[in-house]
């Protein structure tokens, strides 16, 4: 039996031991249990007393990533190396945030170079908005910023644009900001009801620039923007800008030169909101923010490289994850955030998490024999409280969950309104709430008495897992450090379970049968070899439009 094996087995069998999975024996145990799982790292404190673990379950799991050479995996994916197995080339999301005065040579290229011309030019169409020097064809100023896009060349700069919106500057005094993803027409119907086309510039992100939902949304954006001025090469030129890491494509489509900017194929989709895919957050907060939350990633990225892995956060917080939903076979896990500007956190760690890790062959093309990525979903705490939270505390199943709040909120602000010290009041109740319910989830009724003569319908079983992430504040320069940590302990959990979190195949499939679909519902041609369900959904769609 090999290394690997034997330390798998080892754990199998901690995984069985019900003294090592019992929060209160671990805590009553180990009264120094804060000295080992309690971290802190620049503006963050990491509470991970409440998982699952004793010292002889994290020793196993660190011995885990040991035996998948770990350490070696990361210095090649911060390298260049081909990480990205299945397509052949580099996954390197950290060259996107690493300072100018870096190199870093891939295929004789130094890429580094590379991300900063990109952001020059980034910073160009910025300044430019900004000072109300792009006009609109009738030559008035752009009010209204249109991101059109789907997958991370939406829900990335989607969510860090409303989770930094106090930091939008007096440009917002003139600036708007608007996402479209829904391929049926359904929020860009209702968005330019409110629009003045004059003043509108939209943004086309995508990676290919062949994305179908994106293309149905951009044309009928198009199609608007016409039927105000019908002289298309100055639409073009004044309204709509193109991201891709494809310029014959945006060529072919009409987006002028100066008006694309460009990316590489070694970003993946939900990996490139620091490349010009954040182009909106730029816009929104101004290139000093941008660059902060850049900076804030690139410090989680040499944590991430270099700290040994007993103190190494992302390491950590990858490991506590394969260990319950590969070993204790916890199959959900829910994402919390104590503070509403991190509302769309959780639909973002969703699709990082489940389309980078939801698969079921390792990179060597061999069936995975073991649970993979849980179900991930999440809201705002306050909000959870009062929607799923009946099942974490008091269902049949077994969710590990992540609490994420700032510490400090309003202290430095004044909204003239008087209400400063009462809105401070208010954030301290939230966070009064997320410390009692990750209390409450860990350890049920004896939280707050021993009494067990409760009702059954009173009573709180405990025992589930948490981990707790405080920030000092949220600001741009912590979310960024934020989200590089949950894209680094994606790699970490991928790596242990040998399989690739750059590719996403999964998603390839019904695209193709869509488009066959699609023909089938236009009339031409008809569809063949359908199962008895889809053609009978087919025929009602057909004899009812």
């Amino acid at each position: 039996m090999d290394t690997h094996s034997k330390v798998v087995r080892a754990l199998q069998n901690l995984s069985r031991d019900k003294d090592l999975l019992n929060l209160d024996k671990l805590f009553a145990c180990d009264a120094k249990r804060n000295d080992w799982l309690f971290k802190s790292w620049e503006q963050f404190t990491f509470d991970f007393t409440k998982q699952l673990v004793s010292k002889e379950i994290l020793t196993g799991l660190l011995e885990l990533a040991e035996s998948r050479k770990l350490k070696n995996r990361i210095s090649g994916l911060i390298a260049g190396k081909p990480v990205n197995t299945s397509e052949d080339r580099p996954a390197l999301h950290t060259a996107l945030r690493m300072p100018k005065s870096k190199s870093l040579v891939v295929n004789q290229t130094n890429v580094v170079a590379d991300v900063h011309g990109s952001l020059e030019r980034v910073k160009g169409i910025v300044d430019k908005i900004h000072s109300g020097q792009w006009r609109g064809y009738s030559g008035k100023p752009i009010t209204d910023i249109v991101n059109i896009g789907v997958g991370g060349s939406d829900l990335g700069p989607f969510m860090v644009t409303n989770a930094l919106k106090d930091f939008q500057a007096d440009w917002k005094n003139h600036l708007d900001f608007h996402f479209v993803s829904s391929m049926d027409g359904t929020q860009i119907f209702k968005l330019l009801e409110t629009l003045n086309p004059e003043t509108c510039l939209f943004i086309i992100s995508s990676k290919s620039f062949t994305t179908i939902d994106t293309f149905y949304n951009a044309n009928t954006a198009m199609e608007w923007m016409l039927g105000a001025c019908p002289d298309k090469s100055l639409v073009v030129k004044q309204h709509f800008i193109g991201v891709s890491a494809s310029p014959d494509k945006m060529n072919e489509w009409g987006i002028a030169a100066d008006n694309q900017l460009l990316f590489w194929d070694w970003v993946g989709g939900r990996f490139s909101l620091w490349s010009a895919i954040g182009l909106p957050i730029a816009l929104s907060v101004g290139m000093d923010n941008f660059e902060a939350l850049l900076s804030g990633a690139h410090e989680m990225d040499k944590q991430f490289a270099t700290a040994p892995f007993e103190d190494n956060i992302p390491v950590l917080l990858g490991l506590i994850g394969v260990w319950n939903a590969t070993f204790l076979n916890i199959n959900a896990h829910t994402v919390l955030p104590y503070d509403g500007r991190l509302q769309f956190l959780p639909n973002y760690l969703t699709q990082l998490e489940m389309e980078s890790n939801g698969k079921a062959v390792t990179m060597d093309g061999k069936k995975v024999e073991y649970k993979t990525c849980p179900i991930l979903w999440g809201d705002i705490g306050p909000n959870a409280q009062h929607a799923f939270y009946q099942l974490l505390h008091q269902g049949t199943q077994k969710v590990s969950c992540d609490f994420i709040a700032p510490i400090n909120r309003y202290h430095d602000t004044s909204n003239g309104a008087g209400t400063d010290e009462f809105l401070i009041k208010q954030h301290k109740l939230s966070l009064a709430n997320c410390l009692a319910q990750s209390r409450v989830l860990a350890f049920g009724n004896k939280a707050v008495s021993d009494d067990e003569n409760l009702p059954a319908h009173k009573f709180y079983n405990g025992n589930q897992p948490s981990t707790t992430i405080l920030m000092d504040e949220l600001n741009p320069y912590t979310l960024g450090s934020l989200i590089a940590l949950y894209e680094h302990k994606v790699f970490v959990m991928a790596s242990i379970w040998g399989i690739n979190p750059f590719d996403q195949w999964g998603v390839e499939l019904g695209k193709v049968i869509a488009g066959e679909l699609l023909d089938a519902i236009q009339g031409d041609p008809p569809a063949k070899n359908l199962d008895i369900s889809t053609q009978t959904l087919l025929d009602t769609i057909k004899n009812k439009a």
